[in-house]
């Protein structure tokens, strides 16, 4: 225990300009009234000054405002009084975990900091408003702005859009009750893009300590993504060429991603997130072959006889199998559009967050009926294995 006023103590570090880098709010006490589940705070350059920017998270959306000044002061003091029970604060002056009881007491953790160096504030307007803003150094080494760092390549636009809006979906479903660094693996890397970006932008833009594990079933990949991970002499982030279907990682990662992993892979990196137990499993599809060639369902006929309503057909087929698998798995899954249709065509998203009780009659009922009605028997059930089909069996 320390007779400290823990207010106070948060109050200085997030006031120092030279050393801080970003303050985390989360647990709310159990009991008391709390209309958010974690508050951020971090330094942005609005209009040339520098603004502190809070953002609000209530479990469904994330609001963002920036402040200047006494009123920035004022907001400090405002979210300090809501009951939160930790305080994380990333400090180029050693990194402070402050924990709060119900009843008050407090006790307080100094550690090594996370980063030495303040990151540059990012400015807040509408060309850099990006987790990873175009003048980053990293997206110079991967080749998607140009060498000067001033504008994003041609042809790689899409992926500079897409990187970044699945930067700001893994912010939002970052686990509150973590004890040490978020675990990450991206399944079917690829020239991993979004392996660096998510591991660059939690670690060195936020302050939030993460390990990124990125996993390709192509050798040559994987020797290019090692190389380049080389150059930049980073830890806590690695590559192995590995089928997603039977990597085991050293650690059950906390969050699960699939970019564009094509056809079964994305069902492969659903099924092990659920088999990992991952807090939050995100998925963007790619080309799904699997039911193209098998959907017939009688009604449907005037759809599928033509090519390219099939596919499209086929697709949504596909992606609401996955989306009901992962409810009856238990997890609160929603499909969304992450990025336009003119960044890419495969702009949906399987957003799923775990913390519902599998096997729901509700979602067994509906895959079942929905299986019945198609005639197949889709590949994420295979990947689920015996404890799924038990539950579908089951409800049947």
């Amino acid at each position: 225990m320390v007779d400290i006023d823990p207010k106070q103590v948060i109050k200085g570090e997030v006031l120092s300009e030279e050393t801080f880098i970003k303050l985390v709010l989360s647990n709310p006490l159990r009991g008391k009234e709390n209309p958010y589940v974690r508050v951020t705070v971090r330094p942005v350059i609005v209009r040339d000054r520098r603004h502190l920017q809070f953002s609000y998270f209530d479990g469904e959306q994330d609001i963002a405002k920036n402040y200047h000044g006494g009123e920035a002061e004022a907001r400090i003091d405002e979210v300090l009084d809501l009951p939160f029970g930790q305080a994380n604060i990333f400090s180029a002056a050693g990194d402070l975990e402050v924990l709060i009881s119900r009843k008050g007491n407090v006790h307080v953790v100094r550690k090594p900091p996370t980063s030495r160096e303040v990151p540059r504030a990012p400015t807040h307007d509408r060309e850099k408003d990006h987790p990873i803003p175009v003048d980053d150094p990293l997206l110079r080494t991967l080749g998607i702005v140009t060498k000067k760092g001033k504008k994003v390549r041609a042809g790689r636009r899409g992926k500079f859009v897409q990187i970044n809006e699945f930067l700001r979906i893994i912010d939002q479903v970052l686990p509150e009750d973590r004890s040490g660094p978020v675990s990450i693996v991206d399944c079917g890397c690829g020239q991993a893009y979004l392996t660096f970006a998510a591991y660059h932008y939690l670690n060195h833009l936020q302050g939030i300590p993460a390990e990124v594990v990125g996993i390709d079933n192509d050798p040559d990949r994987i020797s290019k993504s090692k190389s380049m991970l080389g150059e930049l002499g980073w830890t806590g982030i690695e590559f192995r060429t590995a089928r997603i279907a039977v990597f085991e990682p050293d650690t059950p990662p906390d969050i699960t991603l699939s970019l564009h992993a094509c056809d079964t892979a994305t069902d492969e990196a659903i099924a092990q997130g659920c088999r990992w137990h991952s807090a939050a499993i995100l998925a963007a599809p790619c080309c799904q072959h699997e039911l193209h060639d098998l959907i017939d369902a009688p009604p449907m006929r005037p759809v599928i006889r033509y090519g390219i309503l099939r596919e499209r057909l086929a697709d949504i087929v596909t992606d609401t199998f996955r989306a009901l698998a992962l409810r009856i798995s238990g997890y609160r899954t929603n499909v969304e559009e992450f990025v336009s249709a003119e960044s890419t065509s495969k702009n949906l998203m399987i957003r799923a967050e775990s913390g519902l009780e599998p096997g729901d009659r509700q979602f067994v009922e509906e895959y079942n009926r929905f299986k019945e009605f198609w005639g197949v028997s889709p590949a994420i059930e295979q990947l689920l294995g015996p404890g799924f089909q038990e539950m579908v069996r089951d409800g049947h």
